[in-house]
């Protein structure tokens, strides 16, 4: 039998739906920014755990290296994770960061651990979003291996996008033995391993591109159009 956290039901009802599997073409891109390294973030790990499995929304973890000189460095921090964060500040007229911070469809940011206002942007999103129906992808398996992305557009876009092959896995949990979360085992969900633009599009004719390889057993590969600049994400999808 399937048990749906209190969140997640409280977010499927703000969606429109309430069985445990959500269908959505196009999910709603949840970025967290996050460190093993700052107290304040287990909450919304843990809420970015909660909304891992729905297909109505694509959470990914960034795990930032910025609070690693407290004591204890993040397994899975990345400069590059920073860096994005960084120009999302930049484009938002804000002179620093944050940990945890969400940022929702490329546009709107708010702080990770607020839940009920995490969701009902989420909702926002979901009932309203960017450029509806404008942008679709599809993520496929090939027989003979590899995953073929395609992206297609209805109309010549009036301004330039990146697609981009975003890398995770699926869970991990970690003992953390230093700075601000000595103590404790925390369990992370979605962790972004790799960031990639393939390359920028205009709509013109269907992008397509071939990711060699399988994507291993625990891990998951999604792809996401988004306009040059940190702009509106305008179609995601996720494998598997």
């Amino acid at each position: 039998m399937h048990f749906q956290s209190a969140t997640a039901i409280a977010l499927g009802a703000m969606v429109g739906f309430s069985g445990p599997v959500w269908g959505q073409q196009n999910p709603v891109v949840v970025e967290l920014y996050t460190s093993q390294g700052c107290a304040a973030c287990p909450p919304a790990d843990d809420l970015l755990n909660e909304i891992a499995d729905h297909d109505a929304v694509l959470p990914l973890a960034l795990h930032v290296d910025y609070w690693d000189y407290i004591g204890w460095a993040d397994t899975f921090g990345k400069a590059a994770f920073s860096a994005r964060q960084k120009s999302y500040a930049r484009k938002m007229g804000r002179k620093s960061v944050y940990t945890p911070q969400m940022i929702i469809g490329g546009i709107d940011d708010i702080q990770g651990n607020a839940a009920m206002q995490v969701m009902g942007l989420i909702a926002d999103h979901h009932m309203n979003p960017f450029a509806d129906g404008l942008v679709t992808v599809e993520i496929a398996a090939q027989d003979s291996g590899g995953v073929t992305v395609e992206a297609r557009s209805s109309t010549i876009l009036e301004f330039a996008v990146d697609v981009q092959i975003v890398r995770f896995l699926d869970r991990a949990t970690v003992e953390i033995t230093a700075g601000e979360n000595a103590g404790r085992e925390i369990t992370y969900r979605n962790i972004v391993t790799d960031w990639t633009v393939l390359d920028a599009w205009d709509g013109s004719a269907p992008f397509s591109y071939t990711v060699p390889g399988d994507v291993p057993d625990g891990t998951g590969l999604a792809v996401l159009v988004q306009e040059q600049g940190l702009g509106p994400i305008l179609a995601a999808a996720r494998y598997p």
